[in-house]
């Protein structure tokens, strides 16, 4: 039988919310969860703490410091397309490092091969009652092939400045999957949202724990992160409180 060819893992951690643990957690559930040889990278401008296996990777020049005076940002990840970065070529799988991998994800490399691919971004339950979700992906989870998405790149280069207009765009996403030209979402079974799926409705929030769901990889965007969330997250606002969620531990270790 021919051997698999390598496939990449993608992440970013830069500033202190997110310190090396989330990464070397990350890690450590890719390689229980991924059944094939991989290169795991981790774009940063701190690599230390990480764990053995992680190809730490420093952050590319601020591309547009004309437009961008804070670097780096949320835009770094449109920096991700451009062909020979930090070597990569081929099916590479982006994370983000609060996800968790609760079971297997060589169906994220086996799904469309070649195609982009990226979450259908979630929205607030009563916002999809008269209309459908907007064709928006989250970038928490996307595909794309390294070495052949450099028009993603070069159409960001090209409109920054659009990109950057919270009236056209508003999220580094939204500009993404603008970007991408051809998108396919994951099926929505593969990735769920800790928010939109477990969290009970007001005011149950507040009395019922939420429940793990039967899911490949969940979603923590926004508040709370993994590590609130199963402690429990007091917010100023009744609606967003979430009762502690120990289960998160059972997927989300080294």
């Amino acid at each position: 039988m021919r051997e698999m060819e390598p496939v990449n893992i993608l992440c970013l951690k830069w500033g202190t919310r997110y310190p090396a643990a989330f990464t070397n957690i990350l890690y450590a559930s890719v390689t229980r969860h991924l059944h094939r040889p991989f290169r795991f990278v981790c774009v940063t401008d701190d690599p230390s703490g990480l764990d053995e296996g992680i190809d730490a990777q420093p952050f590319p020049e601020n591309p547009r410091p004309d437009l961008m005076a804070h670097w780096p940002n949320i835009f770094v990840k449109l920096c991700l397309f451009k062909d020979g970065f930090c070597n990569l070529k081929g099916p590479t799988l982006f994370f983000d490092v609060d996800v968790v991998i609760q079971e297997d994800i060589d169906c994220f490399f086996d799904y469309m091969p070649g195609k982009n691919c990226i979450i259908h971004n979630w929205v607030e339950r009563r916002k999809q009652i008269f209309r459908p979700r907007p064709k928006i992906g989250n970038s928490s989870c996307f595909r794309f092939e390294a070495g052949k998405s450099q028009y993603i790149y070069d159409r960001f280069m090209a409109e920054t400045e659009d990109a950057l207009t919270y009236e056209k765009f508003n999220t580094e996403q939204a500009f993404m999957t603008y970007a991408m030209q051809e998108v396919y979402w994951w099926p929505d079974a593969w990735i769920k949202s800790f928010k939109r799926t477990c969290v009970p409705v007001f005011p149950l929030n507040l009395f019922i724990t939420p429940k793990k769901p039967k899911t490949r990889v969940l979603v923590f965007h926004g508040n709370p992160d993994p590590d609130v969330a199963l402690k429990g997250f007091q917010a100023r606002k009744k609606h967003h409180c979430v009762k502690p969620c120990p289960w998160i531990l059972e997927d989300w270790h080294v």
